[in-house]
């Protein structure tokens, strides 16, 4: 794989690593393939700080999704760079489809521990290219999951990829982190991603700007590290994480936005 593939092992790691301490997320996938695949994360990409925040991420992730499914289940739910995740698992309401979407050769190691069937399935497509749309359902309302990709692309390849979510669902919900010009910034000197190869990443400041022409609409901002997960670690853990890497800190570096589309 190349460095921006090998990327989905870290934040794997955190949530195997989370799992066994059974805090945060409960997912016993990620335990299963991160013991069977044993990839050699080194330095900070093997922080238990990170875990902790990688958990917490996919945590809000799962949650807003089970919100978007209760609201309407008869959506498409599409994961675009889903790497090895499980939240197609891990989130208890059922959609009407669900997609898993990475480069071809995720895809091929994914369908080594996730079978196909009863509404879901894996397609191989680059985010920054979008003709792999065409092979899914027209007139259908979506859920789309961009979770620990945006920084991998630039600003133009994610308002094409906005654009082209748009003009091929009648209604979009779309929930995506960033991280800050700052954040960027300070990658350059200090990044778990390094570790696996990756030297160039992207961010944003303004969510406004960010979707201006595409036919999105930016609708809140979410918690990135929310008290009651903050609340699962135990004593000087707890403290350490709410004074270094939650709360304010936290949201000048990372943020997770929703954005949608035609939905009253």
């Amino acid at each position: 794989m190349n460095g921006v593939n090998k990327t989905l092992y870290i934040p794997l790691y955190g949530k195997a690593y989370v799992s066994r301490k059974g805090i945060i997320l409960q997912d016993r996938k990620a335990e299963e393939i991160w013991q069977a695949e044993g990839f050699p994360l080194k330095g900070k990409a093997k922080s238990r700080w990170l875990a902790y925040y990688m958990a917490m991420r996919a945590r809000v992730f799962d949650r807003w999704t089970e919100q978007q499914l209760q609201y309407n289940p008869d959506v498409v739910v599409l994961h675009i760079g889903c790497g090895m995740d499980s939240r197609v698992l891990r989130v208890k309401e059922q959609a009407a489809a669900w997609f898993d979407v990475d480069f071809a050769e995720v895809i091929e190691e994914r369908k080594r521990y996730f079978p196909e069937g009863n509404g879901y399935a894996m397609l191989a497509g680059d985010a920054r290219q979008t003709n792999w749309l065409e092979a899914l359902p027209d007139g259908k309302d979506a859920v789309v999951v961009l979770e620990g990709i945006s920084m991998y692309l630039t600003q133009e390849e994610r308002r094409q990829l906005m654009q082209a979510l748009c003009r091929k669902f009648r209604s979009v919900q779309v929930m995506e982190d960033f991280y800050t010009g700052l954040a960027v910034k300070m990658s350059r000197m200090k990044n778990p991603v390094h570790a696996v190869g990756v030297g160039q990443v992207h961010g944003m400041d303004d969510p406004n700007e960010e979707i201006r022409g595409t036919g999105m609409g930016y609708f809140k901002q979410h918690d990135m590290t929310p008290d009651v997960l903050v609340n699962e670690l135990q004593g000087l853990e707890r403290m350490l994480f709410r004074k270094l890497y939650a709360g304010k800190l936290s949201d000048r570096l990372y943020r997770i936005y929703e954005f949608q589309k035609g939905r009253d």
